[in-house]
């Protein structure tokens, strides 16, 4: 099977060298563009599954290069990389055509999250590899995602399906952080206050049933989302 290519447009090199990596590193096929006009020869060129584009680049920004695409490629997702933080940028943003907008500094694993929904068929992230009929193990603890169930040696707990359900993106993205946003909209399908607040007291509940293992964790990073690791 082909790569996923993403085209990625940056001028910052230090930043687009440590994002190239990153994305490398899972197994995507990167191309690098350091300007606009490079960047939209890139996509004319190798018809990228993902366009990354910083909105302010030389000889043409990443808006224009939006604007050029989006007349005539209304399919191809894309997402803004900007330092800008006013409303009206982020409205322009998503007027053009974008998908998703990610302001700096943002996190690498958070921009990774996004590439991934944005390229599953309904734009939200669903556990792969993840059977009703298998069991996985998260440090020594063995999690059966179909039979929504927790077993430590002998001992052996049932879980609900919403924390099963959670548990799954988690593990699916362990060692990663999973923004709130993704969490929310993916299980509840709405990312509103109320639903913020169940999904903090869900993750409360499975840091309980983990206990087992005080190796394993659900962290919260601040103002993002959470990180399972063991």
């Amino acid at each position: 099977m082909d790569k996923i290519k993403i085209l990625l447009a940056e001028d910052e090199l230090s930043l687009a060298h440590i994002v190239r990596e990153s994305l490398e590193d899972r197994d995507y096929k990167v191309i690098l563009s350091a300007d606009g006009e490079q960047a939209l020869q890139n996509y004319y060129q190798h018809a990228p599954h993902i366009l990354v584009l910083d909105v302010m680049m030389p000889k043409m920004d990443g808006f224009e290069v939006a604007k050029r695409i989006r007349a005539t490629d209304t399919q191809t997702p894309i997402i803004f990389l900007t330092a800008r933080s006013q409303t009206k940028d982020v409205i322009t943003g998503f007027e053009l055509g974008a998908n998703d907008y990610l302001k700096k500094p943002f996190s690498v694993e958070e921009l990774i999250i996004r590439i991934k929904v944005l390229l599953t068929s309904n734009r939200m992230l669903v556990p792969d590899n993840i059977s009703k009929n298998n069991s996985y193990e998260i440090g020594n603890l063995l999690f059966d995602a179909g039979r929504n169930t927790i077993a430590h040696g002998i001992n052996k707990w049932g879980i609900t399906a919403r924390e099963s359900e959670l548990l799954s993106l988690l593990y699916k993205n362990k060692h990663q952080v999973v923004p709130k946003g993704i969490l929310l909209n993916t299980i509840w399908g709405d990312d509103n206050f109320f639903n913020a607040r169940s999904l903090d007291v869900f993750v409360t509940r499975l840091r309980k049933h983990l206990n087992a293992d005080p190796n394993v964790q659900i962290i919260n990073i601040r103002g993002i989302g959470y990180k399972l690791v063991y």
